[in-house]
């Protein structure tokens, strides 16, 4: 039997999974060359989340990343993680602005393309396959592995052979939440060793502790290539220690082939790398958590959740929001949890959670993926979540980027009026990225992102919300939300805290995107007057009632804390 090949996901999937993909392009630099000459099939190293926070939170561009990859690899094929019709990013993109992406990421270093859709919907792989084809680039199509009533062997065998007939040049088992039993591992592999000839990859996360078991599972089955990453940042929410994969084959008829002495120099750079980064490694996603099985929530998903609860000061709410996901992905369809259906399904949880009632609160991404606009679901979404979601609007049938115009030129001119396109690559950061990208490519960000993190001020304290009050000799407590909200002023030189009635408040912490209304306007209850970008999703603000907007506090691209007043409708 042919040797087990490793891609190694360190400088990706691994601090993704564990560090919200916060690694920096410096701290992957001194150690490129070795890993490239311990003889990986590829070193995964671009695409996923790792576009976003380079220029969200890093200060990096992204495309000189791969760049760089590209040009100290001499080696091992460069790999990235493409979202068919989504990119890199969280909604669908034009056909032309994909055409672009693909063609210069070929051009900047990539050389193996791993495709997926969340959905599965293989309508929105067709054309980012057909691409990177032309361009000379390897394919590995993806299926997202879940559990649900309408995921079976079967079916994902179907969508092998599809892409297959697409022309795919590997095919990967995507186990991005790391549910796949032993059993279930053998049984898939052994299935589409019969239906289709190209190699088969396993990739899978340690989040419920069976992917090193399942791996072996998965050789036994005849598996080609298993996904790991270099021990410092192996298991828990990540991949499983590529040292321990290769120890545990040796001497097998699934033998790497790789020496573990050509890692050791690698290991223990990555173990002071790791070090360095302890500050913002949270617990949770160290630790095996068989939850996962009932919640199937994936390790990137989990690390940004923690973080984005953390933001809102609602860590304290963790597990009611792992109890709400699987709730939301049954009303949804059993979407598969990966980006961005992960981002979709997990905020609308949250957003549930927080605000204390189903549905109340949905983010734009939310409607149009329940409008069709991201694919269709596994399974029918009920005509009652419908409703609640986007009230008497109709799904489409057909694949959703047919409804979108080409964009790629009229990016192209808004990116030039604001005087931020210095190369080609820059268009397509600003395509996919337009409320983020601007501060970054105009070199805006510099002062804020790389200081400590800005402290935004949480809500008013001191101010009782929750009163216990006694009623012949019982104690009961009573919660009172006033209709308003409450405003920091200067009085005599000193801060103090006054009720604004009417006051429009935010429901979370983000960033004003826009404001839809001026002072003086009339508007009626239910009308959007400002947009929220909160955890990478756009989400309306409602007038809570008729009026006139008095006075609005805030400013488009200021960030709001929890409670913070955005304005005043009276």
């Amino acid at each position: 039997m042919a040797k087990v090949k490793l891609t190694d996901t360190t400088f990706r999937d691994a601090h993704q999974s564990l560090l919200a993909t916060r690694m920096r392009t410096q701290d992957m630099l001194p150690i490129i060359e070795k890993m490239d000459e311990a003889g990986f099939f590829s070193l995964e190293v671009w695409g996923g989340a790792t576009f976003d926070t380079c220029i969200r939170y890093l200060n990096e561009d992204p495309w000189e990343r791969i760049r760089t990859f590209k040009k100290h690899m001499k080696k091992t094929p460069t790999q990235m993680l493409l979202r068919g019709q989504n990119l890199v990013g969280y909604k669908h993109y034009s056909d032309d602005v994909v055409e672009k992406f693909v063609e210069k990421s070929v051009e900047n270093g990539v050389d193996i393309f791993r495709i997926f859709d969340a959905l599965n919907d293989i309508r929105n792989m067709e054309f980012s396959i057909k691409v990177a084809k032309r361009c000379g680039a390897h394919v590995q199509g993806a299926i997202c592995y879940t559990i649900s009533p309408v995921h079976t062997i079967e079916k994902f065998v179907e969508i092998a052979k599809k892409l297959e007939g697409l022309g795919c040049d590997s095919f990967c088992i995507k186990d991005m939440a790391g549910l796949i039993s032993p059993k279930a591992a053998h049984d898939l592999v052994k299935a589409l060793k019969k239906e289709i000839g190209i190699p088969i990859d396993l990739h899978s996360h340690c989040t419920s502790g069976m992917a090193p078991i399942s791996y072996f599972a998965a050789c036994e089955a005849g598996v080609d290539i298993l996904d790991t990453s270099m021990s410092p940042f192996a298991w828990g929410t990540s991949q499983p220690p590529t040292e321990s994969m290769i120890a545990a084959l040796r001497g097998t008829p699934y033998d790497t082939g790789i020496k573990l002495e050509s890692l050791t120099e690698a290991t223990a750079y990555f173990k002071e790398i790791r070090k360095k980064y302890g500050g913002i490694l949270d617990p949770i996603s160290e630790i095996v958590d068989t939850n996962v099985l009932l919640y199937q929530i994936p390790g990137g998903m989990l690390s940004n959740l923690v973080s984005q609860l953390k933001e809102q000061n609602a860590l304290d709410r963790y597990e009611e929001v792992l109890k709400e996901t699987p709730k939301v992905r049954a009303d949804l369809g059993y979407a598969p949890l990966v980006t961005p259906t992960s981002q979709i399904i997990g905020i609308q949880a949250v957003m549930n959670v927080l605000v204390g009632e189903r549905y109340k609160v949905v983010p734009k991404e939310v409607k149009d993926y329940v409008k069709g606009l991201y694919g269709k679901p596994p399974a029918t979404i009920s005509d009652e979540i419908r409703a609640k979601i986007i009230g008497e609007e109709k799904p489409i049938t057909q694949r959703p980027a047919d409804l979108i115009p080409p964009q790629y030129q009229l990016m192209k001119e808004e990116a030039e009026k604001l005087g931020i396109v210095k190369k080609e690559e820059d268009i397509l950061t600003y395509a996919l990225y337009p409320a983020v990208a601007p501060k970054f490519l105009k070199g805006e960000l510099k002062e804020e992102m790389l200081k400590p993190k800005e402290e935004v001020a949480p809500p008013p304290s001191g101010i009782p919300t929750v009163f216990r009050v006694e009623v012949d000799g019982e104690s009961y407590d009573v919660k009172v939300e006033p209709v308003g909200g409450f405003i920091e002023i200067k009085e005599g030189g000193t801060a103090v805290q006054k009720f604004v009635d009417g006051g429009v408040v935010a429901p979370m912490q983000g960033m004003i995107l826009k404001l839809k209304v001026k002072p003086g306007q009339a508007v009626r209850k239910g009308d959007i007057v400002a947009v929220l970008e909160a955890m990478k999703m756009q989400n309306d603000i409602f007038a809570p009632h008729d009026g006139i907007v008095r006075e609005i506090f805030v400013a488009e691209g200021a960030t709001a804390a929890a409670g913070t007043v955005l304005m005043v409708i009276k």
